[in-house]
């Protein structure tokens, strides 16, 4: 089935997908499936080793639709098969095989901030803002997915005041790998993304479920298991290619074994 709330072009192994639902690319069921659709997809593209997930026109996402909610089914069990549907668009970025590099464009709001905060590497443009504004419109959602990337003060300021965080003027070394002119936004997440393609396939997709695994372990339990996965990894040629490449004074050849 064709997409036609995010398109999604590949190139040199980078994918980059845009959520196209103008004009904010609010958030419904039918960007729930394709959401789902399309990161599942990248899983298993060997053609795409990073990907790159952005927003067309001027608003990375507002969050959810509020015409689609005065519509919401009202059927037994429809209001919670919804909510699966919004709560898989989110884990499906975060369990995508491959990094996901957001660029925000702009605003990412409520369930937008939850699609920014699912990703692995975030930069932005400087008109790009954060926020949780669903206590305004009698809604709720999104401070777990904030508290990966703010404190618990600010975090709760956010949501029981609704307050807006500017990205480009109160910008933390923590928050974003980079805030720049808009028009350099794509280029910028493009440059992280063909640095990270260029190592090992295999060794990305170990590292990013490494890094999902131990975010809730403690130090002793997370260290063992990426222990455990770096013996996962010397089995591959991949990670033979690359000691022997760096004994060699070379760039290492990766195959994706």
């Amino acid at each position: 089935m064709e997409n036609e709330l995010l398109r999604c072009e590949v190139v040199d192994n980078v994918a980059t997908v845009t959520m196209d639902n103008p004009p904010v690319n609010a958030q419904n069921p039918p960007f729930f499936t394709e959401m789902a659709q399309t990161f599942d997809a990248m899983s298993d593209r060997d053609d795409v080793r990073v990907v790159v997930l952005t927003g067309a026109g001027k608003c990375f996402s507002a969050g959810v639709d509020l015409k689609f909610r005065g519509g919401v089914p009202t059927g037994p069990g429809s209001g919670w098969q919804t909510s699966r549907l919004a709560r898989e668009s989110f884990h499906c970025v975060m369990e995508c095989k491959k990094p996901v590099i957001g660029a925000l464009n702009g605003p990412a709001l409520g369930a937008g901030l939850a699609i920014a905060a699912s990703c692995d590497i975030l930069v932005a443009a400087e008109t790009a803002t954060l926020g949780l504004p669903e206590i305004n419109v009698g809604l709720l959602g999104g401070g777990r997915h904030a508290m990966r990337l703010f404190g618990h003060s600010l975090t709760r300021r956010m949501m029981l005041a609704a307050l807006l965080h500017d990205v480009g003027k109160s910008l933390h070394p923590r928050l974003v790998e980079a805030c720049v002119p808009v028009e350099q936004l794509l280029e910028t997440a493009q440059g992280i993304a063909k640095e990270i393609a260029s190592k090992s396939p295999v060794a990305m997709v170990l590292a990013k479920q490494a890094l999902n695994t131990i975010e809730e372990m403690s130090v002793r339990d997370g260290y063992r298991f990426e222990q455990n996965m770096t013996a996962e990894l010397g089995r591959y040629e991949d990670s033979r290619e690359a000691m022997l490449a760096f004994l060699q004074k070379r760039d290492p050849v990766f195959k994706g074994q």
